[in-house]
């Protein structure tokens, strides 16, 4: 609480859920800490604030990690206590806990944060314990212990005794043990006495009783059941006994509201608008079988273009329906790049997304996601275009994280932080965001992304791994808002890019083949094209452990001007592409079977449309396929890259002069 009031937030109400008996202290619970409840009370009048109470009727029925609605449920209590403080108090907008470590605590406050439409704000998120320590004992926390159960704490000895008698000794365990120092992992429990958020009294407690629950010689547990205790006011010495409930305090009673999550229903013209514009629309789809990419858009012309909404609801249903005639969902997607025409109109592309992809229909995880602005109705699209990223096993790992924390920016709703998929960290689109305040740093375009790097490296963490290390793609996107001056130092001084793809091998010793020289001639002789040195610059490649080859291929227009013929010159271009993709792919002995992806970055400044540039594309491709020395596709009834225009593209931030940028990555099972 006292980092929310420092992050701008204000306490209205507190709220609290206790066992049926008063004089039980504790519960069988895997989610509430429940002893010392009879001096919870006090709280209301030590800090002036209503403090509202439910007693805990379910039981800790639903154990998997991620929650999901169940009744009966000692988490439905939450809902019911938090339904009747927003009903009493509408203004509020959010809740604070103390999360530190505990995923399982964690994401069932996130999902009934969720459900009532509230904020979760967890501030001690991913902190470090040593340091939390040291500052809640600095700002004048007077905590005692009140519950026991490890390795060297003892009953008879620490119950009773404060956060900064017990520090040295619990340092001590940490050294000794490895215990968590904040008690994180059930080591300990404590019971706030004073604090500076208590500003009309301060708890004493008189009298108690230590309560043994486990004689273990090793690791005994004990508890501290108060027998007796008064609040001590602040600036007037008369102290007094609140044996009358003060009127700041309320039980809450009752099942509460309907507890049953409420369906978001379908506009009812969304099927009759992907019929009418199925002219519209185009897909594409990767080689790959078992993770590939599938890409949807539309068309567009000032007579068929609706907005925003009616083009985002199209093409998500279409995707819908491309996944369920592949035997997918939802559930099955790792990643989605949600590209708009306008970022003024994010909310509405929110509000339009949310209503096909749920937590509901994803019960491994949500996706992770960027979401970009670029030129789309320039390039003759609609104003909505999505890749999606869609595995066919269910081992996907996702990291979700919804509360506003000091950790890294919250994702509050169906998108996630990143997703681990066959040793591949596909990490969400990364903006210079100040994680406790969720606002952009405002020192401007380098300022925002290091603080995007530090956001990105705080993520890699939670997976073991550093983008220092263990990056093996990363894209910027760059506003064109951005000054020239500030692109120069942004590539000199950061290096940094705002979506990073990083390569996780667990417990394995990782083989980075990028250097690797393999160059050959035989069946890269196509086209007329021989192996010349002056191609390596093309392409920049990294190949890891034989598993993952990504590539970056870019022309700029100095090189289109180099390979120039009689032919129009894209179609040299494109063949160009091919032809140095295919042999980067062979000799790393990867096939384009083992491609995930193919994105081609374009800049509208050449004045073709999409419709035209993909013809020219799809044509090098099949010229390829029929050739007798090339690798074979599977199919090529629909594109196996996805056109992406954009303002300009670079290996530089300082040049962006690219014509054609191309984006490969290849997984091998």
């Amino acid at each position: 609480m006292m980092k929310c009031i420092q992050y701008g937030h204000e306490i209205v109400a507190l709220a609290n859920l206790l066992p049926v008996d008063d004089s039980v202290d504790e519960l069988d619970s895997y989610m509430y800490q429940t002893v010392g409840h009879q001096i919870l009370v006090g709280y209301a009048e030590c800090m002036n604030v209503p403090l509202f109470r439910r007693r805990i009727r379910g039981s800790s029925r639903h154990q998997k990690l991620s929650y999901q609605m169940t009744p009966d449920d000692e988490v439905e209590d939450m809902f019911v206590l938090l339904s009747e403080v927003k009903r009493q108090i509408p203004s509020i907008t959010a809740v604070s806990s103390g999360a530190i470590a505990s995923d399982y605590q964690r994401l069932r406050v996130e999902s009934i944060c969720s459900r009532l439409g509230l904020v979760s704000l967890a501030f001690l998120w991913k902190q470090d314990q040593t340091l939390l320590l040291q500052d809640m004992i600095a700002n004048g926390i007077k905590a005692i212990l009140v519950k026991v159960a490890a390795i060297g704490l003892d009953p008879s000895k620490h119950l009773g005794k404060d956060l900064a008698f017990m520090e040295p000794y619990l340092l001590k365990l940490k050294e000794k043990y490895g215990s968590n120092v904040c008690g994180e992992g059930g080591e300990y429990e404590t019971l706030t006495l004073d604090c500076p958020l208590f500003t009309n009294a301060s708890i004493v407690l008189d009298e108690y009783q230590v309560v043994l629950h486990s004689p273990d010689s090793i690791a005994p547990v004990g508890v501290l059941h108060p027998s007796t205790f008064h609040l001590e006011k602040k600036g007037n010495p008369d102290s007094h006994s609140p044996e009358e409930e003060s009127s700041l305090v309320s039980e809450v009673l009752g099942d509460g509201p309907n507890t049953s999550d409420s369906t978001r229903q379908r506009d009812n013209g969304i099927v009759d608008l992907v019929e009418h514009t199925s002219n519209r629309l185009h897909i594409s789809r990767a080689e790959k079988h078992n993770t590939f990419s599938i890409c949807c858009w539309l068309e567009d012309s000032s007579e068929s273009s609706k907005g925003l909404k009616e083009d985002l609801e199209t093409v998500l249903t279409e995707l819908e329906s491309q996944l369920l005639k592949h035997g997918y969902n939802w559930q099955h997607v790792l990643y989605i790049h949600l590209y708009i025409s306008d970022m003024s109109e994010f909310a509405v592309a929110n509000e339009t997304y949310v209503k096909f992809i749920t937590q509901e229909k994803c019960p491994f995880g949500v996706p992770s996601r960027s979401t970009i602005e670029l030129p789309l109705v320039q390039a003759g699209l609609g104003k909505a275009y999505i890749e999606v990223l869609v595995a066919n096993d269910e081992s996907k790992r996702v990291l979700h994280v919804q509360s506003i924390s000091c950790w890294a920016p919250s994702c509050i709703g169906p998108y996630s932080q990143a997703t681990l998929h066959q040793s591949v960290l596909h990490m969400a689109g990364q903006l210079g965001l100040d994680p406790p305040t969720m606002n952009l740093q405002t020192e401007g375009a380098i300022a925002e992304l290091n603080q995007a790097l530090t956001n990105s490296e705080a993520i890699a963490e939670s997976f073991n791994c550093s983008i220092s290390s263990s990056a093996i793609l990363f894209v910027v996107f760059c506003s064109a808002r951005t000054k020239q001056s500030e692109r120069n130092q942004l590539h000199e001084k950061a290096l940094v890019e705002v979506k990073p793809i990083l390569y996780v091998e667990e417990d394995t010793d990782t083989e980075d083949e990028t250097s690797r020289d393999q160059s050959g001639e035989g069946h890269y002789s196509i086209w007329g094209y021989k192996p010349e040195k002056w191609h390596q610059d093309c392409v920049q490649k990294r190949v890891v452990d034989g598993k993952v080859c990504v590539a970056v291929l870019s022309i700029s227009a100095e090189l289109m001007r180099k390979l120039q013929g009689e032919e129009e010159e894209l179609e040299i271009v494109s063949r160009f592409c091919v032809y140095l993709l295919n042999k980067t792919l062979s000799e790393n002995s990867f096939s384009w079977q083992d491609t995930t992806s193919l994105r081609i970055h374009f800049s509208t400044s050449i004045g073709v449309s999409v419709e035209r540039l993909s013809a020219i594309f799809v044509s090098a491709f099949r010229e390829l396929n029929e050739m007798s020395d090339g690798v074979k596709m599977d199919s090529l009834k629909e594109p196996i890259f996805n056109l992406v225009p954009v303002l300009g593209a670079g290996n530089s931030s300082a040049s962006l002069d690219n014509i054609i940028t191309c984006e490969l990555f290849a997984l091998r099972s």
